[in-house]
């Protein structure tokens, strides 16, 4: 079956970028694709500027400690395009963790430390939002974990 084989891509390279193939609903389906026609593009040019914002019900239960954990970046984003990606908050470059590989290259990850969990939460909204030309998934997480990812070599 065509979705078994495509399945059997995630977490593999397409090219030199690294790809997720995650299962999805017929709706989300059209949903990418009436919103490309809408933007008068078709599939294999630019992204559409935006993507929807939905709320992941399976997020929406995880406990929130005031650090968020972000993936999908552009490799060229710095602590100042995060900051304003989080224009709503009051953020300092201390707040910004970009994790990078041992040879010192970005890995599209990064942690967010806000001032408070309620703030990450809200913060939470920005869920599957744009940065540049990449949509940005945020995950709750823990100074811990960003503390170990910082200290991990990819």
């Amino acid at each position: 079956m065509q979705v078994d084989f495509a399945l059997q891509k995630n977490r593999q390279n397409m090219g030199r970028r690294y790809i997720e193939v995650f299962r999805s609903k017929k709706q989300e389906y059209y949903h990418a694709v009436a919103a490309e026609v809408a933007e008068g593009k078709s599939l294999d040019r630019e992204p559409a500027p935006s993507f929807p914002a939905t709320k992941s019900p399976e997020k929406e239960h995880l406990e929130h400690t005031g650090v968020l954990k972000l993936r999908g970046l552009p490799f060229s984003a710095s602590k100042r395009d995060i900051i304003e990606f989080f224009k709503e908050s009051d953020l300092t470059h201390e707040n910004v963790h970009i994790v990078v590989h041992s040879d010192g290259r970005a890995t599209g990850e990064a942690y967010v430390e806000f001032r408070s969990p309620a703030e990450s939460k809200i913060a939470m909204g920005k869920d599957k939002m744009m940065l540049g030309s990449r949509y940005i998934e945020l995950f709750p997480s823990s100074r811990e974990e960003a503390v170990r990812a910082a200290a991990k070599p990819k």
